[in-house]
C-alpha cells in the first residue's frame, strides 16, 4: 500500500466533516422529539429489520453494534415511555420480540421523515466526498473479496 497524500487525508476530513454535519442534524432532531440518539437508532432498527429477522434484543443489539445489557436498558426506557413493547413469540413461549407501539410508530415516522429529507439535501455532499474518497491516486486500503482475490492470484499466475 501506497504512503497516504495530504489530499487523501483531506479527502478523509471532508469525509468525516459530512458525516458529522448529518449525525449533528439526526442528534438535534432527536433530542427536539423527547428522545436519545441511541431510542431513536433503535426503533429504526426494530422497523428496518430484515426479512426473515426477528426482533430480538440479540439481533438489535448486533445492528446496533452495541452490548446487549445496553440494547436491554434502551429497550426498558422506551417501553416505560409507551415507544415500544414487548411480545412473547407465537412459535416459541421463550422468546420475546420487540414491536413498535403506535405511539412508537408515530414519533418514528417524523423523524424517519426528516432525516429523510436531511439525506436527500445533503446527499450530493456527502456522494462527493465518497467519491473523491474512491478516487484513483487516493491510497485507502481496498477490502477484497475472495472472489476477488482469487481473479487478482489467476491474472498474476497467466502472466
Amino acid at each position: 500500500m501506497k504512503k497516504l497524500t495530504l489530499s487523501d487525508y483531506e479527502a478523509l476530513a471532508e469525509f468525516r466533516f459530512q458525516i458529522r454535519k448529518f449525525l449533528h442534524f439526526s442528534e438535534q432532531a432527536v433530542k427536539a422529539a423527547g428522545l436519545e440518539r441511541g431510542q431513536y437508532q433503535l426503533m429504526l432498527a426494530i422497523k428496518g429489520m430484515p426479512p426473515g429477522i426477528r426482533p430480538r434484543i440479540r439481533e438489535l443489539a448486533n445492528r446496533m453494534q452495541i452490548r446487549h445489557h445496553s440494547a436491554v436498558e434502551l429497550i426498558n426506557r422506551l417501553e416505560t415511555g409507551g415507544y415500544v413493547r414487548r411480545e412473547r413469540a407465537r412459535d416459541d413461549r421463550r422468546e420475546v420480540l420487540l414491536a413498535l407501539t403506535p405511539k412508537g410508530e408515530r414519533i418514528l415516522e417524523d423523524l424517519a421523515r426528516h432525516h429523510h429529507n436531511e439525506l436527500r439535501t445533503a446527499a450530493p455532499t456527502l456522494v462527493a466526498a465518497l467519491q473523491r474518497l474512491s478516487q484513483e491516486g487516493n491510497a485507502l486500503p481496498q477490502k477484497s473479496s475472495a472472489a476477488s482475490e482469487e481473479k487478482r492470484r489467476t491474472r498474476n499466475q497467466s502472466a
